[in-house]
């Protein structure tokens, strides 16, 4: 399948969600003895990768994204180190086109450089990739991303993102970041929800459009076969309603990355629960930090 230029069915079939069961790098117990490397890259299939940056690298050790398309790939988010040195997301992000390209030849095969939100550790590998052959890198700020997207003139619209037979679908997703959009991929049926879901500590800056966006990522979700609910880090440990914390570079006993449909609407229950109360609230998945007021 997809050798020789041929090109690659994307479509034909529902996704149907693969295993999960990865033993992610989490850190150690100190620094002298990590062994781990610079960037953990997990195959989920043959066109999907899923990496995460090592936490003795930083601490906020987030998760990004590499899928490929027929006529490109896209990296969704560049992780929380800028040096090539001590990051080497370039590096390795070629490695994988490259390898992706000899199995499926193309020409002038591209990158696109998207984001889930505009925080640092989210952001900071941008650079790396300025000078990229093929490369358009879209900012993450509200202007550069809500403007690619169109959400500036239509926040309610379903934006698409073709990569080549390969179409993303990109919600604006407010709340913990006013810039923060979630992309589905049917391919994968992978939800990617950036900070604004994940097992760990949902920060919310503005919490009526934060409800308003777990609304709609579960009637989304109701509408799309979504096999895994991934956001950009783990932050729980196995003990229910407990968080590792702030900082934290060794993390042994975290629990999967993969969250489900049945966990927004627990977020919604949380939200509801909470109703006008600011400040920390944990609960079994994730912990709720109302910010405002």
């Amino acid at each position: 399948m997809g050798v020789h230029g041929q090109r690659i069915d994307f479509v034909s079939e529902a996704p149907e969600p693969r295993a999960l069961d990865v033993g992610w790098i989490h850190g150690s117990p100190s620094a002298k003895h990590n062994t781990d490397p610079d960037i953990q890259v997990h195959a989920y299939d043959e066109h999907t990768f899923i990496l995460r940056q090592n936490k003795a690298i930083n601490y906020e050790a987030p998760f990004l994204f590499l899928l490929f398309g027929n006529a490109r790939a896209v990296l969704i988010d560049t992780g929380a180190t800028d040096s090539a040195e001590f990051f080497p997301l370039r590096r390795v992000v070629d490695e994988l086109v490259g390898r992706w390209l000899a199995e499926h030849p193309r020409n002038d095969y591209a990158l696109l450089v998207l984001h889930t939100h505009s925080h640092h550790d989210h952001v900071a590998g941008d650079a790396q990739f300025a000078d990229r052959p093929h490369t358009m890198v879209v900012g993450a700020d509200p202007d550069s991303a809500w403007e690619h997207f169109g959400f500036t003139e239509d926040p309610d619209r379903v934006a698409r993102v073709d990569l080549g037979g390969r179409v993303l679908e990109c919600l604006a997703t407010p709340g913990h970041d006013k810039a923060a959009v979630t992309y589905y991929d049917p391919h994968t049926g992978f939800l990617l929800t950036g900070d604004t879901v994940y097992p760990g500590r949902l920060y919310v800056e503005d919490w009526a459009a934060f409800g308003r966006t777990i609304d709609r990522l579960i009637a989304f979700a109701g509408t799309r076969t979504v096999t895994h609910v991934l956001g950009c880090h783990i932050e729980m440990t196995n003990q229910p309603g407990v968080d590792y914390p702030i900082r934290t570079t060794y993390q042994p006993d975290e629990p999967p990355l993969q969250m489900t449909v049945g966990h927004l609407r627990d977020i919604r229950a949380a939200i509801d629960e909470i109703g006008d109360r600011p400040g920390r609230h944990p609960f079994p998945g994730f912990v709720i930090c109302r910010e405002d007021g």
